[in-house]
């Protein structure tokens, strides 16, 4: 098996639903991470949340110098190109699939890595079960697993204590 899908053992958590682009198949990465987690809130609540991109900095610490760069209405939607600083990287962006309070994912690009980050949301009893995976390839890829990692877990916190405190208000 390939590393990408060991480390962590990420790749026996994959999401078998995930719609991956030609040449981003977690097989094809240089490193994969798979991130989960259950929210207390309803999908379209997530959904709302992930779609104001430009607010991401106000609840992610590691989202700087978002800018959406074809967007009428300040939110993500099919077709938006948008550029942020993550992970100490500047990073351009394009949407490949939107599929309203269901599924989004992206294409990014960054000093020398391609890379396709995916968010399937599923309605469960619970609320809302929130599935984020990457993969990434490219040069310097590698180097950056343990801080992906991590940062999908913060970030994925970051949006749980958004979503269900919208949910109690």
């Amino acid at each position: 098996m390939n590393e990408a899908l060991t480390f962590n053992k990420d790749g026996a958590k994959r999401y078998a639903d995930i719609h991956w682009p030609d040449g981003f198949h977690p097989e094809q990465a240089d490193f994969f991470a798979h991130n989960e987690i259950v929210v207390k809130a309803s999908c379209k609540t997530v959904w709302d949340h992930i779609i104001e991109a430009e607010k991401w900095p106000s609840w992610y610490s590691n989202s700087h110098n978002m800018k959406l760069l074809n967007s009428a209405n300040g939110k993500l939607h099919e077709d938006t190109r948008f550029s942020w600083d993550t992970f100490g990287l500047h990073v351009d962006c394009r949407i490949g699939e939107f599929v309203a309070n269901s599924r989004i994912g992206w294409f990014e690009d960054s000093n020398g890595t391609n890379a396709y980050h995916t968010f399937p949301l599923l309605d469960v009893d619970e609320g809302c079960h929130i599935i984020t995976e990457e993969v990434v390839k490219g040069k310097g890829a590698v180097e950056f697993r343990h801080a992906v990692h991590e940062g999908h877990d913060l970030w994925l916190k970051a949006l749980k204590d958004l979503s269900e405190s919208k949910a109690r208000s």
